[in-house]
């Protein structure tokens, strides 16, 4: 399973790629948000599938739930559906949004389909979102390498048999933890962010020391062949601690604090590389 953000209308709509299957599962609570404009969606949602069951709707018994991220960033089982089921929902919608939101499903299907064929199409579009949300090339260009580290992470630990999910969060929490000072939550807590990507609200300074850490705790795996969890929890504190040597000596050399308040809205509103160093300057203080 690959979890997204996917962003309609600059909304976001979480989402799992299923390899096997290869279909995209879209959260149908985050959709009816959009559609419906619900100050409460799960109700909405609730309603609706007692309406479909009265009907005797097949859509009603094909729903599954799979695991997404919530906005303290656990993972919860959730109803998903499917691009084709996702049609039919939204037949039983009354709302002006329902055609282009049609076209929109329909297009990330087809995009996913093309970039399985073409990875290269992959970075393309990454790049292509990013722009659109308003990132520097200096950060797209930095956020595509730490994705690619992240992948080699994830990659040896899948190696190693580790499971994705709790095994993952667990440790890439060691990592944020040791390197920041900082658990996942309490970093994001920090920048003022819920559902947010951490990472996509990291500084460049920030995702390079992510990326260090990242990069060390894969290359200290492959060196040392861990066995148990509680070995691979002894790399991942290695690892961070490697990041976490770097910041302290970066934070001496410059007297500026490396891990920043700064989220996305404040780095877009920056101009250039100056002023987000000005703006760093000031949160050190």
């Amino acid at each position: 399973m690959k979890y997204q953000i996917q962003l309609f209308q600059q909304k976001q709509v979480r989402s799992v790629w299923d390899e096997e299957q290869e279909e995209w599962y879209f959260s149908i609570i985050d959709i009816i948000a959009i559609l419906t404009e619900s100050a409460n969606p799960r109700r909405y949602w609730s309603d609706l599938k007692i309406k479909l069951q009265k009907e005797g709707s097949q859509l009603y018994e094909d729903i599954v739930q799979l695991k997404m991220e919530s906005s303290d960033g656990k993972l919860y089982k959730t109803d998903v559906a499917t691009a084709e089921q996702l049609f039919r929902i939204i037949q039983s919608i009354p709302c002006p949004k329902a055609e282009p939101f049609k076209l929109w499903i329909a297009e990330v299907a087809a995009q996913r389909l093309d970039q399985m064929q073409d990875p290269e199409l992959s970075i393309d579009q990454a790049m292509a979102d990013y722009k659109r949300l308003g990132y520097s090339d200096n950060w797209i260009n930095q956020r595509l390498k730490s994705i690619e580290i992240r992948k080699d992470l994830t990659d040896e630990w899948k190696k190693h048999g580790l499971k994705e999910g709790m095994e993952f969060g667990a440790l890439t929490d060691i990592i944020y933890k040791t390197w920041s000072d900082k658990t996942a939550k309490e970093y994001k807590q920090f920048k003022g962010l819920k559902k947010e990507n951490l990472r996509d609200n990291m500084t460049n300074k920030e995702l390079v020391l992510n990326m260090l850490a990242e990069l060390s705790t894969k290359e200290i795996s492959e060196s040392t062949n861990p066995e148990s969890f509680s070995e691979h929890t002894d790399v991942a504190k290695r690892g961070g601690n490697i990041a976490k040597e770097a910041r302290l000596k970066l934070e001496e050399e410059t007297g500026k604090k490396v891990v920043s308040p700064l989220n996305a809205k404040s780095i877009h509103s920056l101009k250039s590389d100056n002023k987000q160093d000005n703006l760093e300057d000031i949160n050190s203080q």
